[in-house]
């Protein structure tokens, strides 16, 4: 009797990892809705679209047209990637070791948790100057000359006593909430779409009820009716469609660790589709408050040097401590949610995958708060002195190259078929081990890719292309693999 020997070299499965139970997968095109309300929801989002809109000498329905452009290819590109996870239930990660390797989905995947702790750190940061103002707005409303004591005046790397405060208690407060699992989060992914969409509402009627009259004139301004379909607007129309295309690209490449929970196709296909609704809604609404807002600020007699999209800035100059407070408790809940859609859940998902046999929710989230605490600690002082970004966005630039291979991958060399058994096999003889967990060829069309990706970023003459460094980079790497791969019969 011959036994086999070859036993697996390294534990690859974690019960985070592994395929999501049949009885977990609930998530239907609501949730999906909220998914993308809340990706949508952020202060960059806001400042983006309200930008395009307002400050700009653009025809509003060409600024809406390549939105809607843009909307359209994530919902195309997020049902190609979503749909593998949604059948196979694993996260992007996991995924990732069927066209690359298991060894090439440990490092490459951890390129993605790279980021996400990069961002996840300076976001928090961000979010905890929030929190900073409403301790500020309440010690001051205890006693205005609190303030002015010598421990709140004394800073350390940039950052006082209540910055500090703030950024630790954004920390851990982020931890424990993103520690309960996937069923915690969905209730407060839903909760947070939901629930900013009604502060929006809440702010903009209480604008609309004091300057109805004049808000409806300063909308009706900036459109102008006109035919879009003219020469020099093709080129405003393509820019609009690359920078609103690339703020939701950095979901699109794990949007496999939220679709392995849809409870089918069709309800992911209809919660994608859902983008562009929010899309339309969160445009409208955030133009109509820039508007209100700096009717609102015009009013109080105060001055600015620009017109405000920043919701930021707009609170800093209303004179209403009612309304800035709840204002900041909106932004304090977006901002969390985002948080977690587009850094924390690829960043855990990615190190557990790293190291499956060692670390779970708890002791992986640990490791990003960690890393978050020194990121966010050292934003102002140090890193945005270094022009790190740089370099974080040349790490991006693997993010259209690994989709673009997994979509050659999947659907046009194995034809949609996967040996779920190896994909958590580490033996010689599994299907995706290949050269000792590297596939080779993979990793040569991911890097072609890169090239052209990262082009756009440190070539000068390539920069008018960044917008679009994603896409390019998918479409080299999944012709390149193409062409170097055997295709199955």
């Amino acid at each position: 009797m011959n036994v086999s020997l070859d036993k697996p070299k390294f534990q690859l499965s974690n019960w985070e990892i592994v395929s999501v139970n049949p009885t977990d997968k609930k998530w239907s095109w609501k949730d999906y809705f909220c998914f993308w309300a809340v990706t949508t929801q952020s202060l960059i989002a806001f400042s983006l679209i309200a930008s395009l809109y307002i400050l700009y000498d653009l025809n509003i329905f060409v600024v809406f047209s390549g939105s809607l452009l843009a909307a359209i290819l994530v919902y195309l590109f997020s049902n190609l990637i979503g749909k593998p996870s949604t059948i196979h239930g694993i996260p992007f990660v996991v995924f990732l070791r069927t066209s690359i390797g298991i060894n090439g989905a440990r490092y490459f995947g951890m390129i993605r948790g790279f980021v996400g702790i990069f961002f996840f750190g300076v976001q928090t940061y961000f979010i905890s100057k929030s929190l900073g103002y409403l301790i500020r707005i309440s010690l001051f409303s205890v006693d205005s000359n609190l303030l002015q004591l010598d421990y709140f005046l004394f800073f350390f790397m940039g950052l006082n006593l209540i910055d500090w405060v703030s950024l630790v208690f954004t920390l851990i407060f982020q931890f424990i909430l993103f520690s309960k699992g996937h069923k915690f989060i969905k209730i407060f992914m839903n909760f947070s779409g939901l629930f900013v969409y009604f502060g929006i509402l809440f702010f903009l009627i209480i604008l609309f009820s004091e300057f109805n009259q004049q808000l409806v004139e300063r909308a009706y301004e900036i459109v102008r009716l006109e035919n879009i379909f003219i020469k020099k607007n093709i080129v405003p129309l393509i820019t609009i469609t690359g920078t609103i295309f690339a703020y939701y690209s950095i979901v699109i490449l794990n949007f496999g660790d939220f679709s392995r929970y849809a409870k089918n196709e069709k309800e992911l296909r209809k919660g994608n589709l859902s983008l562009l609704l929010n899309l339309v809604i969160f445009s409208i609404l955030a133009i109509l408050i820039s508007l209100g807002s700096d009717i609102l600020i015009n009013k109080d007699l105060i001055e600015t040097e620009r017109f405000l999209t920043n919701p930021t800035d707009i609170i800093g100059k209303i004179n209403n401590t009612y309304l800035t407070v709840t204002c900041l408790i909106f932004i304090f809940i977006a901002s969390l949610s985002s948080n977690l859609i587009a850094n924390y859940i690829p960043s855990q998902n990615a190190l557990i995958n790293f190291f499956p046999k060692q670390l779970n929710l708890k002791s992986s989230g640990l490791i990003i708060i960690i890393l978050g605490l020194i990121i966010g600690s050292l934003w102002l002082s140090l890193i945005s002195q270094l022009g790190i970004l740089s370099f974080v966005d040349t790490f991006g630039a693997f993010f259209g190259p690994l989709f673009g291979l997994i979509i050659c991958d999947y659907y046009l060399i194995k034809r949609k078929k996967i040996i779920n058994k190896d994909i958590f096999s580490s033996k010689k003889d599994s299907s995706y081990f290949y050269s000792n967990g590297w596939h080779i060829k993979a990793i040569y069309a991911v890097f072609i890719g890169f090239i052209f990706s990262a082009g756009t970023i440190w070539n000068s003459n390539l920069n008018f292309l960044q917008s679009f460094s994603w896409i390019l980079g998918a479409i080299v790497t999944y012709i390149t693999y193409y062409l170097l791969v055997p295709k199955k019969s």
